[in-house]
């Protein structure tokens, strides 16, 4: 007879154990379903070891800039086994976390290995993980992506890297061949440049960064070139070839660049193709992706979809979001959690860490042009880096501060802030527009100086309407 729980969670990302302690608190019994290392992405190839390598990189380049601020400093050199060994410390000392807070609490069982679904009978669902089968009332599937490897010539016969292999190396790259000129190659390509590596970024697009708009595509561009990074825009890659000295990258125009390694950083996929869904009918979309409504709930009852899995957005705060999205809306706790209960209510967030770092919230001006055309009374407002004094201050004036408004309900719609602070910054954005209030109590907000978001409220001070040809 397999073994019952009130609750099956399949995979141990950013919503999953914290919405397994938060039921078994409430007396739920829980499986805790993980084939691989529990925190998922974030904790194991992401969020923790990318920051922590990133001020490794920062480090490192403001060392080389101290002459800049008038210190000797002599030549720098980077330890790159060292940062590396750093990162990997602070991974395993916050998965070790993760993993005692599970294990101590009485309630949750850790079941190691890949869940997938075997059937639904009498309102039970059966899950087969490994050799061991169990049964649960609910099941919330927090499987999250992996690497999306385009399918180029030759590809299977290069070494190549992904965002979980880059973080392996032990010894820095000579030559970084980035292919991807969005967040995660931007942020990789400028770490390892830092450490000591030459960096080549390929990009498809026209531009880097082609969802942000084009004026900050243009600043990422600049600030990313005077770190001697070489960017090729617009390019598309024909084959790859294996070297005895790595790898060679050739485009259609026949332009061959060669290099030690190679990095794809063009997207991800979901991990949804091993959890045999079609056992109970759960719908995904084309690209697998799993579909479900506002409240996370799939097509079938007693089944939700939380993080990247559910393409609400590829990002940790999003993941651990969509649980308290989840607990807001379970019968136990309505009422008592204050928490959006719908996921089509928040904005969508994040931001690109790299340096300076870029943070997005709701509209870019793109979308407001779009507004405007259809009827929507749009304001807009900015002002460069360049103008704020802590910016100056720190010797950091790249970027720019963009904000939009609804010119009916005052409402903030969006901002766009790329400089010194900016993924810091937005916050003040994010948690002001929850609270659904005119910009006009953000302008009367007195701030502290010197501080980047002291220049919000004179950001503010010169909107206008947005007029669109």
């Amino acid at each position: 007879m397999p073994k019952h729980f009130d609750t099956a969670i399949i995979g141990a990302g950013q919503a999953g154990p914290a919405l397994a302690m938060f039921l078994a608190d409430g007396g739920e019994s829980v499986a805790m379903v993980e084939g691989n290392l529990m925190g998922g992405s974030c904790v194991n190839y992401g969020c923790t070891p990318t920051k922590t390598l990133r001020k490794s990189a920062r480090v490192a380049h403001l060392a080389r800039r101290a002459a800049d601020f008038g210190i000797g400093v002599g030549d720098v050199t980077v330890d790159f086994a060292a940062a590396m060994a750093r990162m990997r410390d602070r991974v395993q000392t916050s998965r070790a976390g993760l993993e005692s807070g599970l294990e101590g609490s009485e309630n949750v069982e850790i079941l190691r290995g890949w869940g997938a679904f075997a059937g639904h009978d009498n309102g039970r669902f059966t899950l087969q993980i490994g050799d061991q089968t169990v049964t649960a009332d609910k099941v919330y599937i927090n499987t999250g992506t992996r690497a999306s490897i385009p399918s180029i010539k030759g590809v299977e016969a290069v070494p190549y890297l992904d965002n979980v292999s880059l973080l392996e190396l032990t010894e820095c790259p000579a030559h970084l061949i980035v292919v991807g000129g969005s967040y995660i190659g931007l942020e990789m390509g400028q770490i390892f440049r830092r450490l000591g590596a030459q960096v080549t970024i390929l990009n498809s697009s026209a531009r880097l960064a082609s969802r942000e708009d084009e004026d900050v595509s243009a600043i990422i561009q600049e600030f990313v070139e005077n770190e001697d990074i070489r960017v090729m825009n617009n390019v598309e890659i024909t084959c790859v070839e294996k070297l005895d000295s790595g790898v060679a990258v050739i485009l259609d125009d026949n332009q061959r660049i060669e290099g030690t390694h190679l990095l794809f950083a063009t997207g991800r996929v979901p991990n949804s193709d091993r959890l045999n869904l079609d056992n109970v009918g759960v719908n995904t979309d084309d690209n697998g992706f799993i579909e479900t409504d506002a409240q996370l709930q799939t097509n079938v009852n007693g089944i939700w979809a939380l993080g990247d899995i559910n393409k609400r957005g590829a990002f940790t705060h999003t993941s651990y979001h969509d649980h308290q999205i989840v607990l807001a809306n379970s019968a136990q706790n309505v009422g008592s959690l204050h928490q959006w209960r719908d996921a089509d209510e928040r904005p969508t967030t994040y931001a690109m860490f790299t340096d300076p770092p870029l943070g997005r919230v709701g509209m870019n001006l793109a979308d407001a042009c779009l507004a405007a055309k259809n009827g929507q009374h749009i304001l807009t407002a900015e002002r460069m880096m360049s103008d704020v004094a802590r910016a100056k201050e720190e010797g950091e004036t790249a970027g720019l501060i963009r904000l939009i408004v609804d010119g009916e309900t005052e409402q903030i719609l969006g901002a766009s802030i790329i400089g010194i602070s900016a993924d810091e910054v937005i916050a003040v954005i994010t948690n002001f527009m929850a609270t659904k209030s005119s910009y006009r109590v953000l302008q009367q907000a007195l701030p502290i100086h010197p501080t980047v978001a002291e220049l919000l409220p004179t950001v503010l001070a010169g909107l206008k309407r947005l007029s669109v040809v």
